[in-house]
């Protein structure tokens, strides 16, 4: 053991009989452990955030989307083969999107129509199986033995509506007809034959999927789609490949990926990180002020300990180096255990999620959590780096004390 980690040692346990010291002491690593523990708990719930929200974007949106200036795309069969020789790409497949109206015998509500080909590889739904899908958006036969295309709703939409599978509801196209009391929406019967649920309640309370052929017949698309959906082998390089995409077919051809469409969202939860971290930092910064608190006063009271030690040939670096050890004890306990109830607060609140979350202002319904260690890692740092700075002060006023007047009027 160095003679700086003894004698910082020793005055760490002589506190104890001077108790307005040790309370102090205690303080300082109370307040440490807390702004840690609270440091963590935060970024770890917006960390799960981002996560949750990523992962449930991706269970209903594409990858990338190709769409093209100027309308629908009529020759979508050769598009997809040209997008599918992109190198990255796992499937393409095509879409038909529009804004609507949805009416059931207990009300309207608006709602997004997306039309789909059940066979397509890479189309999902969330909650639903390939089988299921194909099944649900399949055509049913009413009483007169007429055609009635199926629709899946989502869980919220169907709610609002008061329907439930087996229900008549009618869709709305906003490209009605000409007649002479002037444009008149077209109105189609659809049987409701399945309800999903993604966990997003902006995708529940709004989606609505009929089969590809049904939306273009109802919107008047003939054999032309919206646009066309890639899934890709990593969705994290989505960008680059969205790129790729628009570049081999030029235009007037235009791809996005996920992280575009959805940046405004991104952006913003990544600031709200930042200034939770910044916000929560603050904590840890008045703990530090208790250490640089706690030190003053132990130079005050071992004035004359300084000075002897001073007389005896201890340098002004080892004068320095014992309080600054001194002070990165107690943050290093405070970090400590910090980090220990931090993450062990995370681990109750991802298992048990006692926290509920109303889905209709929130995305999720539960609380999420997501630990990283890098994360763990940067807060630990952080606290004991303005732990550190908290003892620079102090110790460079004890290294200074003349052992002369120290010994004369101590």
């Amino acid at each position: 053991m160095s003679f700086e980690w003894f004698v910082g040692g020793r005055y760490l346990r002589a506190k104890r009989k001077q108790a307005f010291i040790s309370v102090i002491t205690i303080l300082s690593i109370a307040g440490v452990t807390v702004g840690v523990m609270a440091l963590i708990v935060v970024i770890a719930v917006m960390s799960g955030a981002v996560t949750e929200l990523k992962s449930r974007i991706l269970g209903v949106e594409a990858h990338v989307v190709v769409m093209k200036h100027g309308g629908a795309i009529a020759d979508y069969p050769q598009v997809i083969r040209r997008i599918e020789r992109v190198k990255g790409v796992v499937s393409a497949a095509p879409f038909v999107y529009s804004q609507t109206m949805i009416r059931s015998r207990y009300g309207v509500s608006g709602a997004v129509i997306r039309g789909i080909d059940p066979a397509a590889r890479g189309e999902s739904v969330p909650g639903l199986s390939r089988e299921a899908l194909k099944r649900d958006l399949t055509s049913a036969g009413d009483d007169d033995g007429r055609r009635v295309p199926g629709v899946v709703l989502g869980r919220e939409l169907a709610r609002t509506l008061r329907v439930v599978p087996g229900d008549w509801v009618y869709l709305l196209s906003p490209r009605g007809m000409l007649s002479p009391m002037g444009h008149l929406p077209s109105m189609r019967r659809f049987r409701v034959t399945g309800v999903f649920s993604s966990g997003m309640y902006e995708y529940d309370g709004s989606f609505a999927y009929i089969n590809l052929s049904d939306a273009q017949h109802l919107l008047r698309l003939e054999k032309g789609v919206t646009g066309i959906e890639v899934r890709v082998k990593d969705a994290y390089r989505a960008d680059r490949i969205a790129a790729a995409i628009a570049e081999r077919l030029g235009f007037p051809f235009w791809a996005r990926d996920w992280m575009r469409m959805n940046q405004n969202l991104f952006s913003a939860l990544k600031l709200e990180k930042t200034a939770m971290f910044i916000i929560l930092t603050l904590i840890v910064l008045v703990a530090a002020f208790n250490i640089a608190s706690t030190l003053i006063m132990t130079v005050m009271a071992k004035t004359r300990d300084i000075a002897i030690l001073k007389a005896m040939g201890a340098t002004n670096r080892s004068i320095r180096r014992i309080f600054v050890l001194n002070g990165m004890i107690i943050g290093a306990v405070g970090t400590f255990l910090g980090v220990v109830l931090g993450a062990s607060l995370c681990a109750l609140l991802d298992r048990y999620k006692f926290i509920k979350l109303p889905g209709d202002v929130y995305y999720f319904t539960t609380l999420p959590v997501n630990l990283r260690a890098t994360d763990v890692l940067v807060i630990a740092l952080a606290a004991m780096l303005i732990c550190f700075l908290a003892t620079l002060y102090p110790a460079n006023q004890a290294s200074r004390l003349n052992p002369v007047e120290a010994i004369r009027y101590g």
